[in-house]
């Protein structure tokens, strides 16, 4: 009968460990896990410098409504110059650009700044057309034109070549390149691998150059 009881005593005493202590040690490993999840993340985290303030614009949508920089305030977005009749690089970039759109478009705090350096072919009009025929369905990706003057001299603020050309192509002549730009309106840019210098802006013309702005703006968008 004694043993009965200690067994009866030693079942109660496991019941009260398991019911009071279990749960506080399995906390204890979730909240260590956790902090290892994050301890890991920052470890991945890649330094994004900070170029500059992305400079200011203002120039009419496809829509024909004036979209400025203050509409990207808040998003994570890209800056590209192009034109919708390019026969060389811009097709590519158009299409890099909608690979992009399937993996960021959903998210409200991903925008695009597609700016024609061709304003005389691209009315608003034209690059409704061109939005249709890269089958563009976010609502943040903007294809803007305006005043040449405008537009060229933008590109300048920016660094990045854009110039007419009657011997080139279409007409005109630009870089691939993309500019990316944080929530709050600086350009960011990755090193240059195993150097401390930064690449500035993204290749718009090649799959390496898809994948980094892949990764960092994700990271941007997380900030």
């Amino acid at each position: 009968m004694k043993k009965n009881y200690s067994y009866i005593w030693i079942s109660l005493i496991v019941l009260i460990f398991g019911i009071y202590f279990v749960p506080k040690i399995v906390d204890r490993f979730k909240s260590a896990s956790v902090v290892e999840s994050d301890r890991l993340n920052v470890a991945n985290r890649r330094e994004l410098k900070e170029i500059g303030k992305a400079p200011a614009f203002s120039f009419t949508n496809q829509d024909n409504k004036t979209i400025t920089n203050a509409d990207y305030e808040g998003k994570v977005h890209l800056v590209e110059f192009f034109f919708s009749t390019c026969p060389t690089i811009c097709p590519v970039m158009n299409e890099n650009m909608v690979k992009l759109q399937g993996e960021f478009g959903k998210d409200d705090r991903f925008a695009i700044a597609s700016i024609t350096i061709d304003p005389e072919t691209d009315t608003p009009e034209h690059l409704k057309e061109h939005a249709k025929f890269l089958k563009v369905t976010m609502k943040n990706w903007h294809f803007l034109t305006g005043s040449e003057d405008a537009i060229f001299a933008l590109a300048k603020k920016f660094n990045m070549y854009v110039g007419k050309n009657d011997d080139a192509p279409g007409g005109f002549e630009h870089s691939g390149l993309f500019a990316l730009i944080d929530k709050k309106g600086k350009i960011r840019s990755r090193n240059i691998e195993n150097m401390d210098y930064p690449i500035i802006y993204y290749d718009g013309t090649t799959e390496e150059g898809v994948q980094m702005l892949r990764e960092d703006i994700q990271q941007l968008i997380k900030e």
